[in-house]
């Protein structure tokens, strides 16, 4: 894939249309929404991800995690047990987005991946500044790693896995599981993560308020909602790319879009977990834009694939060791 610092393709036709159909509805600035009616809108855009593909089990739990009760989804794929497992984290700027917004992407990662996916209902913010979500995801992927002979899971065979914000929570969850103590895993998958809140790199400039990204202001919403101030903005938990140390952290996949604003800061974290020797592959998408994944694009699909694939790839080193 393209790794080149300006866009060179032209928006994919099918995501050209796509967001002439979002501009044709009017949708207000997204900072001029309350959380709530932020969640609300994202919710009723699930019809738009069309038809979600069946997978063989599907269970709702509810367990307390760090002082929150926390709802997960588990989903099971045919197959023989115990099946690796992937600790999701979906996308939503740590404000919007459920188990239901993210359905669909967790169904194609079980059935693709031939594992378990455990997706994550963390706090969401305002309501739960950070570091709620992060120690949340933690304590989850722990969680995993004690009961996964409850769900037919292999607690030796672990990869977290997010988009977006969930990329940022996933890429937060290696660091802390490498400093206090495991668990052990064997790959992470960040979809377009959010890496640094610094927000001053070309594609967060460049593309902010076009392309379907959201504005300036959008991103100083979302920042406002999660942080209790700037200064928060620094701290590697928040912004990963910042950390110190990227060394001794699990494979990765960082999946990238051409026309997304956080596409730099993906690919400058892929950079730094390649300085530091970590095995990391970079591919970005032309034509696509921020959430890409989980809408039905034809491209989509292919990027669907390829991290399955490097999932299926990561259990099988795993099982060798």
């Amino acid at each position: 894939m393209s790794t080149a610092n300006t866009p060179t393709s032209g928006l994919h036709p099918q995501v050209q249309a796509y967001l002439e159909r979002i501009s044709r509805a009017g949708f207000a600035e997204l900072h001029t929404f309350t959380p709530e009616q932020a969640r609300e809108g994202l919710r009723r855009q699930i019809p738009m991800l069309g038809e979600p593909e069946p997978v063989a089990a599907i269970e709702d739990r509810l367990i307390s995690l760090a002082g929150h009760q926390v709802p997960i989804r588990i989903y099971t794929p045919a197959g023989v047990a115990p099946r690796p497992v992937v600790v999701f984290f979906h996308g939503g700027g740590f404000v919007v987005g459920d188990l239901d917004t993210h359905d669909g992407l967790c169904r194609n990662l079980a059935n693709g991946a031939a594992a378990v996916v455990v997706s994550v209902g963390y706090p969401l913010a305002p309501e739960h500044k950070f570091p709620a979500a992060p120690n949340v995801c933690f304590a989850a992927t722990q969680w995993v790693a004690a009961h996964a002979d409850s769900f037919g899971a292999d607690s030796r065979r672990i990869a977290v896995a997010g988009d977006s914000a969930g990329g940022n929570l996933a890429a937060v969850v290696t660091h802390m599981a490498r400093d206090l103590g495991g668990p052990p895993l064997a790959f992470q998958l960040l979809i377009y993560p959010d890496t640094d809140f610094r927000r001053s790199n070309v594609s967060i400039r460049e593309f902010a308020g076009r392309y379907g990204n959201i504005t300036r202001a959008g991103q100083h919403w979302f920042m406002d909602n999660y942080l209790r101030g700037d200064e928060e903005q620094l701290d590697p938990g928040v912004s990963p790319l910042l950390a110190t140390d990227h060394s001794g952290l699990p494979p990765a996949l960082v999946i990238t879009a051409e026309y997304d604003a956080l596409r730099d800061e993906g690919e400058e974290y892929a950079a730094a977990l390649a300085r530091a020797g970590v095995p990391v592959e970079v591919s970005r998408y032309p034509g696509m834009i921020h959430e890409f994944a989980r809408h039905p694009f034809e491209v989509s699909a292919t990027a669907r694939s390829e991290a399955a694939a490097a999932l299926r790839r990561a259990f099988a080193e795993a099982s060798e060791k």
